[in-house]
């Protein structure tokens, strides 16, 4: 063995001259290659724009304001952080000005997204709804800041400004430094036919190929975007297009286009990522949300004097999806999200002080997948301080009230955990929370109301809980 170990040495020796010149060839050869395939990227850089960047910021901020008056904002602090920490961590890889990124949450079931110059984005719920995956998420988002990077909006301005001859207008106006002046002068209030917000297809085409850039940069798959726009085209076939489309045109070739720009990348980057546990948690989290309020109506507020709901009849229903079948009762309404739904009495959602909907009453069933141990297990118990734990990030006043307790749901061995917070309506709520491990997580039951009303609730939570059948 030592002599073995001596050649070795006594080879090596006697090559090194010969491997050191190898080596140097090769790093000479890495440091020609290197720039040669990152240029291989599209070039894509902003068009002519009389606008600073810094009017850029200016002018969002004045819009988003104006945006945010007549949207109706989620205002969900656990979705809005979520979103928000996944745009910047994005947003850190696009290219040209340092733009203060900023995401945001609209409640709208709608599949449709906007940027506003300066780097304000809004994203609706729709779209978390109907991503299969975070990745495609990012796309999304991905392809907005391709829209702030470049500049569009301030640019469409500029254009349009030139077009009808009143560049010399605003060119004074942009020199005068008066951002509140020219936002009126360009119509600039938030509408959807702002020219901040109406797009040519060549500047679609643009947005996806930074977006598929930024994807490849932030190690996701890059060809997520294009199969989402794809996805929601192909759903959209002989019915109404998605609003997305409205205000972004459709570019031809989208996909292959992506692709190309793919493969000029070098390919999908080595171990991508397509999903993560935190945006599985967050879309089953949006879709057991109670429905969007519809157009024209608002939630109740906490502080109007319309009364309680009315009390939980004596006659049941029967709801049922691929999941359960649950009785309930039949003057409470059921909103269903894929597996997730609620069965809630009229007024039972209501929006409190501080402009957000929140739950007062009623009964939220929905999945949550727990973060298991290395060989994929974990008991009840654990998944359920997981649970709670979420739910507490998103309200920090929820407190446990009465520890853990083994009930049977179905047959099978569940969990009850009785909960506190504060209630909307004032005071304090309770919130029953019954749990249960099924193959797809843990499937949870949360039942509240008042803690001066639970009581007269509870027999109706109890009766639902009891007639649950799971159908696989």
């Amino acid at each position: 063995m030592r002599q073995g170990n001596g050649s070795t040495r006594q080879d090596l020796g006697s090559s090194r001259k010969p491997l050191g010149q190898a080596l140097a060839l090769v790093l000479a050869l890495g440091l020609v290659w290197a720039p040669a395939a990152h240029a291989e990227r599209t070039q894509v850089k902003p068009g002519w724009n009389v606008f600073s960047p810094q009017q850029d910021v200016e002018i969002g901020q004045n819009v988003s304001k104006d945006a945010e008056r007549q949207l109706v904002m989620l205002n969900d602090r656990r979705v809005d952080t979520y979103v928000n920490n996944l745009g910047r961590r994005i947003a850190a890889k696009a290219p040209g000005e340092s733009f203060p990124y900023q995401f945001k949450v609209v409640n709208d079931r709608g599949i449709n997204a906007f940027a506003l110059p300066g780097g304000y984005i809004y994203v609706n719920r729709g779209i978390i709804e109907r991503a299969d995956n975070e990745a495609q998420l990012a796309g999304v988002i991905a392809h907005e800041i391709g829209h702030v990077a470049l500049r569009h909006g301030t640019n469409q301005a500029t254009k349009a400004y030139f077009t009808q001859g009143l560049l010399g207008i605003l060119g004074g106006m942009v020199g005068g430094g008066s951002v509140g002046a020219i936002a009126t002068q360009l119509g600039a209030g938030f509408v959807a036919s702002s020219v901040l917000l109406k797009y040519s297809r060549d500047a679609e085409r643009q947005a996806d190929v930074i977006g598929t850039q930024i994807l490849y940069d932030n190690n996701y798959d890059p060809r997520a975007m294009a199969q989402f726009f794809e996805k929601i085209q192909a759903e959209s076939k002989g019915g109404r297009p998605p609003e997305f489309f409205s205000s972004h045109p459709n570019p031809e070739n989208r996909e292959a286009r992506v692709n190309d720009e793919v493969q000029r990348l070098g390919g999908p980057p080595r171990n991508y990522k397509t999903d993560s546990a935190e945006f599985r948690d967050i879309r089953r989290y949006v879709l057991s949300l109670p429905a969007p309020p519809k157009a024209g109506t608002q939630p109740r507020s906490s502080n109007e004097s319309s009364g309680r709901p009315p009390q939980p009849s004596d006659r049941y229903a029967t709801f049922q999806n691929r999941v359960l079948s649950v009785r309930y009762p039949d003057n409470w309404e059921v909103g269903q999200q894929g597996d997730s739904f609620t069965i809630v009495p009229p007024g039972g959602i209501i929006q409190d002080s501080r402009g957000n909907q929140s739950w007062a009453y009623g009964i939220i069933v929905s999945l949550y997948e727990p973060h298991t141990d290395r060989y994929g297990q974990i008991t009840l118990e654990a998944a359920t301080d997981q649970l709670v734990q979420e739910l507490q990030r998103s309200n920090p006043r929820l407190r446990i009230e009465r520890r853990r307790e083994r009930v049977r749901i179905a047959g099978q061995s569940g969990l009850s955990t009785y909960l506190t917070n504060d209630s909307p309506v004032g005071g304090k709520e309770y919130n029953w929370l019954v749990t249960v491990m099924r193959q797809e997580g843990v499937l949870y039951f949360l039942c509240i109301a008042p803690e001066n009303e639970f009581d007269s609730y509870e027999r109706s939570f109890q009766t639902m809980l009891e007639s649950v059948r799971f159908r696989r």
